[in-house]
């Protein structure tokens, strides 16, 4: 068990969600209140995306820095973790060449080029998915290639950004931890296991532990589960020895036909960590123990 927690919270994400909660975090000063009200309640960590003004999911830099100026003005010690999953989405053509034409949805850009904002920003924590991945019932696919991996995770080093390495099946934690073993990710290495995304892993507690099982022993990783599975993989993660997270990114409800606010899915999962008996870590103790260097 883990008895001292660090609480995540994803404020948004880049679903196609919008349309389903009706306070969905949308404008960068939606976004921004969203992560010091996650903070005030509790997270020492908000996992940023931005979307434009209709809601879509965007990689617009000026979105990343108005957000995170507003966070950083309001003088609140959260630890900022910047999405860098924007720009690796492809979508296979339907037609009898699958290249030609490809799917209108594809959106793909450099590895180096999906970094700009981490790079100008420069948050404590960024995302580093660590692999491809098929995404739901359509021809959508997310592409992380080995080298685009190495890559990014040698810029993320040099900027010193620490990378959270997310992992939605075995595979990708297996090349995670490549990644550190070449040396390309400082220690203490950081793992995210992200479960109940069709087509990785399942949010049950079979895949976590198999999944948590491969983490080093000097490593730290957080799980969590989409849908009505957040709460519950919120107490499994303690419980096997990690840490948490929540948000509106993976989850749009409190209960059964109750949309909720980040601040109260952060609540929740801070009377869920304190019931176990756990301790929740402030940014400051998080700062410490994930060894993140704080460049503003």
């Amino acid at each position: 068990m883990n008895n001292e927690v660090i609480i995540s919270c994803a404020v948004t994400g880049a679903g196609d969600t919008a349309k389903k909660h009706p306070k969905l975090p949308i404008t960068p000063q939606q976004i921004a209140d969203a992560a010091i009200e996650a903070a005030k309640a509790g997270a020492a960590v908000a996992h940023i995306h931005v979307r434009e003004p209709d809601g879509k999911p965007s990689r617009n830099f000026e979105y990343y820095k108005e957000t995170v100026d507003k966070i950083r003005s309001s003088e609140t010690d959260v630890i900022i973790n910047f999405t860098t999953g924007m720009g690796g989405d492809f979508e296979v053509g339907e037609g009898k060449d699958p290249l030609n034409p490809i799917g209108p949805n594809t959106d793909m850009i450099h590895a180096l080029d999906r970094l700009e904002h981490v790079e100008q920003l420069l948050p404590e924590i960024c995302t580093l998915d660590c692999g491809s991945l098929n995404f739901g019932d359509t021809n959508m696919t997310f592409i992380h290639t080995p080298i685009q991996l190495r890559s990014a995770a040698k810029k993320m080093q040099e900027l010193g950004v620490k990378p959270e390495m997310e992992a939605f099946e075995m595979g990708h934690l297996w090349f995670a931890n490549q990644l550190y073993t070449e040396g390309l990710i400082d220690s203490p290495p950081l793992y995210q296991i992200c479960l109940g995304i069709p087509w990785g892993s399942p949010a049950t507690t079979s895949a976590m532990k198999a999944m948590a099982d491969m983490v080093p022993s000097e490593g730290f990783w957080a799980g969590f589960g989409i849908g009505r599975h957040q709460m519950p993989m919120v107490a499994q993660a303690v419980i096997l020895g990690g840490n948490v997270r929540v948000g509106l990114e993976d989850n749009l409800y409190l209960e059964k036909g109750v949309f909720a606010s980040n601040g109260q899915l952060v609540e929740k999962a801070s009377r869920i960590v304190t019931d176990i008996g756990a301790k929740i870590l402030t940014p400051k103790e998080a700062r410490k123990k994930l060894n993140l260097k704080k460049h503003y």
